[in-house]
């Protein structure tokens, strides 16, 4: 008896550290950018996602991210075009803020917003590492709404949207989100940016931000509750055995 009572101690402790309803998942993912029709910049992260609120699991309705599970210093992408001159490269330091999502999964009504703090700077007249002159141009707009004017060597104006599930434009086609599985295992969100310049060639430049969000795990805490809740199966068996 008392080292069944011992037992019962230790499930009930382990048991007390998980999450009501395992609405707390743990997640890895990417966030990325498509400008125009050069090479992708994706930032990978990870962290905690809740899942439907206090709900727990089950078709997901609510989505919350933390901040800063998404961050990168001075990524830079070259530009080589010569349509694009003087644009000789990108550099995104970034990271994401909070992110809120609600709607009906698997349909074009899911979103919300996530804003990315930080700057592209545009290096003009040279690469990133060489440049003559730079615009920095601020990205809180993207994933959240509103615009932003930076005037320079070159104007650039940008011009931000919340993200969706829905079906948006993108420099290589159409874009859409989804969201996979119940509970979910995959989910991403895609959001349309408009940019636009002063140069004749760039005057308009498609891009699209797009948030992957997979391997949708429980927390340790829960994993222990599941281990206590097979402590106690094991316990209650040997205990029959042994009255037989």
């Amino acid at each position: 008896m008392a080292r069944r009572a011992w037992i019962a101690s230790i499930v009930l402790a382990l048991g007390a550290g998980a999450p009501a309803g395992a609405a707390s998942l743990g997640f890895s993912g990417s966030l990325g950018f498509k400008i125009g029709f050069l090479p992708a910049i994706n930032i990978s992260g990870g962290g905690v996602a809740i899942i439907n609120g206090s709900n727990g699991l089950g078709p997901l309705t609510a989505l919350d991210l933390p901040a800063a599970v998404f961050q990168t210093v001075a990524r830079t992408l070259s530009v080589t075009t010569t349509s694009a001159a003087p644009i000789r490269g990108i550099q995104v330091t970034v990271a994401n803020d909070a992110g809120a999502f609600a709607g009906v999964a698997n349909s074009e009504s899911f979103g919300g917003t996530m804003p990315l703090l930080g700057i592209a700077k545009v290096c003009l007249f040279g690469p990133c590492s060489a440049a003559v002159a730079n615009v920095e141009v601020p990205l809180s707009v993207v994933g959240h709404g509103g615009s932003a004017v930076v005037t320079g060597p070159v104007n650039v104006t940008v011009i931000g949207a919340p993200w969706t599930t829905g079906l948006v434009a993108s420099p290589s086609g159409a874009a859409s989100g989804r969201v996979l599985g119940s509970p979910v295992s995959v989910v991403t969100l895609v959001t349309p940016v408009f940019v636009s310049t002063n140069i004749p060639a760039s005057a308009v430049v498609p891009t699209t931000a797009y948030l992957s969000l997979t391997n949708f795990a429980v927390p340790e805490p829960a994993t222990l509750a599941l281990l206590g809740a097979g402590i106690v199966a094991l316990v209650a068996a040997g205990g029959r055995r042994a009255r037989r």
